[in-house]
């Protein structure tokens, strides 16, 4: 009797790079918007297929992603309001008292009046920068940066790992802090305000630098900053296309995510430049292999998920291209923004993950029964 087993129906986690790719087509359709129906759709579709596809148990910095796009739109404003500048208007809604300032600050101002168009595109401007903080915070929860380390290339390795460390710290400083005040409400220690954060700031830092050490004792037994004998002329080879591929790279997703009237100039560059990085990669790894314990597989659900995180990017694109109506909103003189269908079929597309990926394997056995339904698959294709 020969048993079938088809990946793609079965509980797993899926590839971490499928997830990346997902959120950086989101953040690119978040960046070449201002209509914050759209803005707002786009946080709206991260937000449930992380609520549908996060795994139980782990670590959540969505949550903290999203505050901090709050802040970010909170920032931009009172910056508007105190500083000026921008978008000119005529709709004065206060005036606060101006301090002079010299002449050579053109453009800046410290109080004045202060306008509703102004206010408006300083919110806007805000809340695209937060759908892109959204976009990354569902990357983190989806795909533990962790995960990521394991297909970073050989060439780029000790890079990678000082990376994914980074992009953890964050969240578990956020998970030390939310643990420490439970506790200190536990013992009767509750409270609010700068007395309260100075508080947690001692255990926290202290539980920073315990995990460091962990993971700096973790890292030398099992081999980390090993040294690799490279020739010289691989080196030389290896460093020039990489500064190539890299200004590629930096020049071509500039000019894809710029606005300027002429974007498609960076296509080419950025395929040249993919290019040129690529084969760099493949210099280096031939003088530094590496082997992998257990990959994650690569299978109909990774295409899908990378397949709607780049359709939504490239709709939102060529309807910025095209000029759709709605893209850019008007703030001078105000206008309601509209919802253009578009690029909203785009970022809808991105929800699909949220029902055609395979669930996590902790989410699967929990009451939704999604693991005896896998199993009952795999017996009737027995």
């Amino acid at each position: 009797m020969t048993l079938a087993i088809h990946d793609y129906r079965l509980p797993r986690l899926l590839h971490p790079v499928a997830w990346w790719a997902w959120a950086i087509g989101l953040a690119m359709a978040a960046n070449r918007t201002t209509n914050p129906l759209l803005l707002a759709l786009i946080a709206v579709v991260a937000a449930y297929v992380v609520a549908a596809r996060r795994e139980l148990g782990a670590a959540s910095p969505f949550g903290a992603f999203l505050r901090l796009g709050l802040l970010a739109i909170t920032l931009r404003v009172v910056f508007q309001v105190l500083l000026g500048g921008g978008t000119p208007g005529r709709t004065v809604l206060f005036t606060l008292p101006e301090i002079p300032l010299p002449s050579g600050s053109s453009g800046v101002r410290l109080g004045g009046p202060v306008t509703l168009e102004g206010v408006l595109a300083a919110a806007y401007e805000g809340a695209r920068l937060a759908a892109v903080l959204a976009c990354i915070g569902a990357a983190n929860t989806l795909a533990s940066p962790r995960r990521l380390l394991r297909y970073v290339p050989a060439t780029l390795y000790e890079v990678g790992t000082a990376l994914v460390v980074a992009l953890t710290y964050a969240p578990q400083l956020v998970d030390d802090a939310r643990r420490v005040r439970v506790a200190r409400r536990l013992r009767g220690h509750g409270g609010r305000g700068i007395r309260e954060l100075a508080r947690l700031a001692v255990p926290v830092l202290d539980s920073a630098l315990e995990r460091s050490l962990n993971l700096a004792a973790s890292m030398e037994s099992r081999g980390y900053g090993r040294s690799v004998h490279r020739d010289a002329r691989s080196r030389r080879q290896a460093t020039a296309l990489t500064l190539a591929g890299l200004s590629g790279v930096i020049a071509g997703v500039y000019g894809l995510l710029d606005g300027s009237p002429a974007p498609l100039l960076g296509l080419p560059l950025l395929i040249v430049g993919s290019v040129a990085a690529t084969a760099s990669l493949a210099v280096g790894a031939r003088r530094d292999p590496r082997s992998r314990y257990r990959p994650d597989p690569w299978a109909t659900p990774e295409w899908l998920v990378l397949g709607c995180g780049a359709a939504a990017g490239v709709l939102v694109l060529i309807a910025a291209q095209r000029g759709v109506p709605g893209m850019v909103v008007q703030t001078s003189p105000a206008q309601w923004p509209i919802l253009p269908w578009l690029p909203a079929l785009g970022v809808l597309l991105a929800l699909v993950p949220a029902w055609l990926s395979p669930l996590p394997p902790l989410r699967a056995i929990g009451p939704l029964g999604g693991l005896q339904g896998g199993l009952q698959d795999v017996g009737a294709t027995s």
